[in-house]
């Protein structure tokens, strides 16, 4: 039995201040329960309102991708430096430390290989597996345009179906149908469909003319796809025009893992995205930690 509470201290009940009730800070998410923003809120920063993800799924479809040939060398140095991991579940379980208690962002979609129709993917991951692996996020494929689109639209809205559940959020991928052209209007396409039929944020790719008109008709957050490897420069710029544009952060993969010094190229994408540094702030900043590094390296090795 509790004890009578016979305390003769004044208590303060604040009856002149209103309890709080903020809103979440996500674009669209205002209305999903606890858990949903509490996983949200891992990936997304709540002082920036940004993420960088590390994407390294590229082995589900195309097998050992260069830069991804050892995880564990190329890529578990890299985690301290991301906001959360886009990843399969094999290589959650086979590499990566749960001590780095970074959000993981499940790539829960899957089916062909590079060798085959892509777009025939089904949904490859059981709810209850994402549970156990105790997942912020489940990521999907959503083909607009190939051959088997409907099945992946079907494969998100199940997908969507499972999150709801279970509070965990869905990211839809938009993948570029081969008869569809990398635009706007596409862009637009895509990514609308993805969040009218539930996803709760969306990955797609940068473009030149109208990404802002893509992340203004999207009503949820609206991450840039890394893309291929280009220079680093012009990665950081890819970043800082889409982050500028309505864009909440990047997934990127390529541009991280295969640059020449991985370490100082994530750092310098944190600045652009998080601390809105311009391309060239950010590239000096990716210069002098790759200098240090290597007279590092060079120390060590004369010992």
């Amino acid at each position: 039995m509790a004890e009578a509470d016979n305390s003769r201290e004044t208590k303060e009940f604040y009856l002149d201040v209103p309890w709080k009730a903020e809103p979440f800070f996500l674009k669209g998410s205002n209305a999903l329960g606890w858990g949903m923003q509490d996983r949200l809120a891992r990936i997304f920063s709540p002082r920036s309102g940004r993420t960088v993800m590390l994407a390294i799924d590229h082995g589900y479809f195309q097998g050992p991708t260069s830069g991804l040939e050892r995880v564990d060398v190329n890529i578990v140095p890299l985690i301290p430096f991301a906001d959360a991991l886009m990843l399969t579940r094999g290589i959650l379980r086979a590499v990566i430390p749960p001590t780095s208690v970074k959000p993981i962002v499940l790539r829960a979609s899957g089916g062909p290989s590079i060798l085959k129709e892509l777009s025939n993917e089904q949904i490859a991951v059981e709810a209850e597996d994402a549970v156990r692996l105790n997942v912020s996020a489940m990521a999907v494929q959503v083909y607009i345009g190939s051959e088997f689109e409907t099945q992946s639209v079907h494969n998100l809205t199940r997908l969507v179906d499972v999150g709801n559940r279970f509070g965990i959020p869905v990211l839809g991928v938009t993948a570029v149908g081969r008869n569809m052209t990398r635009d706007a209007k596409y862009l637009r396409l895509a990514c609308r469909i993805c969040a009218e039929l539930g996803a709760h944020f969306v990955k797609t790719y940068f473009v030149e003319e109208g990404f802002d008109s893509v992340t203004a008709s999207c009503p949820v957050p609206v991450v840039m796809a890394g893309g291929k490897k280009v220079a680093e420069l012009d990665a950081l710029k890819l970043a800082y025009a889409a982050t500028q544009q309505g864009a909440l952060g990047v997934d990127m993969g390529r541009n991280i893992f295969q640059s020449d010094a991985p370490q100082a190229m994530i750092q310098a994408v944190r600045q652009v995205v998080h601390e809105k540094a311009t391309p060239e702030q950010a590239f000096d900043l990716y210069r002098t930690l790759k200098q240090e590094r290597l007279t590092a390296v060079a120390s060590a090795q004369k010992v």
